[in-house]
């Protein structure tokens, strides 16, 4: 067990050596024998799209491990991202813990904090004090957004939550070509670019072998716990080109008759029981055969570079499966993989070639996504294919992602672990959740839930152990009851029956739903899952009184897990703690995430450069944004100039005249609406006017998940001509002052149900 204090001295303590006798405190060591632990989290991936789970995509590690492990058919999550993680680490429920969404759209109660209390320890916290090596790879997604930055405090990091090693990015979404990277506690850039051959995923696999490296090179049998999160496959979907290529023309059946061959596959399988029956096709979801030859081809390729994305990632996970062997301990390794929720609907209906489209309430265009169907997957696309394509994914089961039918909560989960499992290549049929995955590896690894950790007294841990279920097919599951709770949508399972009630996000009711409805209102739906799993003979008229029964377990399961109050807006309930009226920065500072940057959206505003030019300087002053969308302030040819780039179709730039005179200066940028999303820019030196433009669209909500930089550029540029960092010249940028206008161009347009949609599909 790991110490927190100084351990008393053993030996004796003489005038001088020579009559002393020293004493060495024992090293911190788990148990004998104790196996490995890799979690491998995927993002985003349906049920069915492992080639294990009746899917025609090739994942030969993920159906290798399943072949000799085992394969959970009732499997459940929260739905989406950070919860899932919260509650796969804790084996505490989401909103107990604070995470009842996403960390970047976090409000003011207790469930919906996002600020994971010590009290509610992670499985890491513990592991590292009884003898274990711990890391994590990849997405983080558990810092409150205010947080996700280099000058805010370090204890909701990876480092601050038990992992002694940290590689990846900390918010819900990056760009698999140009990450937001951080290494242990600090920001860090892609070790090569994509001309290089550089891709995150097969970055993440570099970096988690070396960490095992390491372990080895300091103790040679000390166990380790790797936690590899990849981006995969959330959009951008992105991949190398010959992983995309090799599903060619794969998916031109599309995706209805895709579906059924994957629900007659999963049914040989044994992942289904008999009898179930495949859910239909819901009206909002068009019939392939409704389709244009162009709509076909060009959702056709989407679904391609997606296939090619779970492939290669895939591969990554199998060079870590490889790397194990190699150290003679794949045998006492506990492989799990799994996925954090539902496929992902985000795409919309027509899918995306820039997601920032989606996001920002703009139109897809067909024909200007054709015209770029070769650039999907590559670094010049940030990508997200159709939602026909994600209801296929979830099949058999009905809607998706962020939804708590089915289809948003149940998820592929394989077990793999030779020296545990007796027989290997079954089917486990037993209801398990998130939350049961930290009670399951403790109860593997003998290790007893601490009642305090560094002091900090535990909350109860909420989940079970399904570890009895590996060598008993038929054991009794030990999870009896389970609520779910998601924008407003509500579930609860209970020995076997579900109750569950769809009730439409503000701003998103796609399916024709009223999203105003009062919650009293909704129509629950009841279903006997055991013998129903796709959620199709709907009981609830049949049998009103159960129904009864569960919406009032619901209610109680509610209140005792900090569910209350209900809310379908996603927004952050006005939280404005860390908007400013003034922002003033030092060059060089660490990238803000869009949390607490400035926020320019459809408003007038103020950039103020104070430089000292030896006679010529260069370089970004400021900037918000990628490629995809953003803007940024900057000095090209000794001039001074502002681009706004929107969505990647057009930039519009605005460049001064004259030289930037040598001396002390301020270099202004002036922008004014003269309507919703449009306005006038206007440079100064000092008070001279030295240009101005028009800019007739700006960006409404969404620049994208890339940071707001001052001094240098950072990830994939947002000045198409330059390339990063583009650093202003050394010691000449003295501070940069930005003054937004404090209310928007007449009014309510950035209410909670728009800017926050791009939080939701970034998760």
């Amino acid at each position: 067990m790991a110490r927190s204090s100084r351990q008393p001295f053993g030996g004796s303590i003489g005038k001088t050596f020579v009559d002393s006798t020293p004493s060495w405190p024992d090293l911190d060591v788990a148990a004998p024998g104790s196996p490995n632990v890799v979690v491998v989290l995927l993002d985003d991936v349906g049920f069915a799209q492992f080639g294990c789970y009746g899917s025609d995509i090739r994942t030969p590690t993920f159906d290798a491990l399943a072949a000799t492990g085992l394969r959970y058919s009732n499997f459940h999550t929260t739905a989406l991202c950070s919860p899932t993680r919260a509650a796969l680490l804790t084996g505490r429920n989401h909103h107990t813990v604070g995470m009842g969404r996403v960390a970047e759209i976090a409000s003011g109660f207790p469930g919906y904090n996002a600020e994971m209390s010590h009290e509610d320890g992670m499985i890491s916290e513990i592991l590292v004090r009884n003898g274990y090596s711990t890391f994590a790879v990849g997405k983080w997604h558990l810092t409150p957004s205010h947080e996700a930055q280099m000058g805010a405090p370090r204890w909701r990091w990876p480092l601050g939550r038990g992992f002694e090693r940290y590689y990846g990015f900390l918010g819900g979404e990056t760009d698999q070509y140009h990450p937001d990277l951080v290494y242990d506690n600090h920001e860090v850039d892609p070790p090569k670019t994509p001309d290089e051959g550089y891709h995150f995923t097969q970055d993440m696999a570099d970096k988690a072998i070396t960490f095992m490296n390491d372990a080895r090179a300091a103790h040679q049998t000390k166990p380790f716990f790797l936690w590899f999160a990849p981006g995969a496959c959330h959009a951008p979907h992105q991949a190398p080109k010959s992983f995309i290529d090799a599903y060619h023309d794969q998916f031109n059946q599309g995706w209805d008759t895709w579906r059924e061959e994957v629900f007659a596959r999963q049914m040989a399988a044994g992942l289904m029981p008999a009898g179930t029956t495949l859910s239909e096709r819901p009206h909002w979801v068009p019939a392939w055969d409704s389709l244009s030859n162009d709509e076909r081809r060009l959702y056709s390729r989407m679904m391609e570079v997606y296939a090619g994305f779970l492939t290669h990632t895939d591969a990554q996970v199998g060079r870590l499966v490889e790397h194990v062997k190699s150290l003679g301990e794949f045998d006492n390794t506990i492989f799990v993989v799994m996925s954090d929720n539902g496929a992902s609907a985000e795409g919309g209906p027509k899918g995306s070639y820039n997601e920032a489209f989606f996001f920002n309430f703009v139109p897809e265009s067909l024909e200007e996504n054709l015209k770029r169907i070769d650039l999907l997957g590559t670094p010049e696309a940030h990508n997200h294919y159709p939602w026909g394509w994600a209801w296929a994914g979830n099949t058999p089961f009905k809607r998706w992602k962020r939804e708590t039918h089915e289809g948003g909560v149940t998820d592929p989960l394989i077990v793999h672990w030779p020296q545990g499992i007796k027989q290997g290549g079954g089917v486990r049929h037993q209801y398990t959740h998130a939350v049961d995955l930290m009670p399951t590896l403790l109860d593997l690894l003998q290790i007893a839930p601490p009642d305090e950790i560094a002091g900090v007294h535990q909350s109860p841990i909420e989940g079970v152990s399904f570890a009895h279920t590996f060598n008993k097919p038929d054991a009794a599951t030990k999870h009896l009851t389970q609520y779910f709770e998601m924008m407003g949508s509500r579930a609860l399972y209970h020995d076997g029956w579900k109750a569950v009630v769809f009730h439409p996000m503000m701003g998103v009711a796609y399916d024709g739903s009223d999203a105003s409805l009062p919650f009293d209102r909704d129509e629950w739906e009841l279903y006997n899952i055991d013998n129903d799993r796709a959620e199709i003979h709907n009981l609830a008229a049949a049998q009103p009184e159960k129904l009864q029964e569960m919406i009032a377990l619901w209610w109680r399961e509610a209140e005792a897990h900090r569910v209350l109050p209900l809310n379908n807006q996603p927004g952050k309930f006005g939280d404005r703690r860390h908007r400013r009226e003034r922002y003033e920065y030092r060059p060089g500072i660490g990238s803000l995430p869009r949390a607490v940057a400035p926020n320019l959206h459809n408003r007038g505003f103020r950039i103020i450069a104070e430089v000292n030019s030896p006679g010529e300087v260069s370089g970004a002053i400021c900037a918000h944004g990628s490629a995809s969308a953003g803007y940024a302030v900057y000095v090209r040819d000794n001039r001074l100039h502002y681009v706004h780039n929107f969505l990647g179709l057009q930039r519009f730039v605005a460049a001064a005249t004259v030289p930037i005179p040598r001396g002390a200066h301020r270099l202004v940028v002036k922008f004014t609406m003269t309507a919703r999303f449009k306005g006038n820019v206007e440079l100064f030196y000092d008070d001279l006017p030295v240009g101005a433009a028009e800019i007739p669209m700006t960006v409404p909500f969404f620049y994208g998940t890339a940071g707001f930089t001052v001094g240098y550029l950072r990830g994939h540029s947002v000045i198409h001509e330059e390339h990063v960092p583009f650093t202003f010249t050394d010691g000449a940028l003295h501070r940069v002052i930005i003054e937004p206008e404090s209310r928007t161009w007449r009014d309510p347009v950035l209410d909670p149900k728009n800017v926050d949609r791009a939080a939701l599909g970034t998760q």
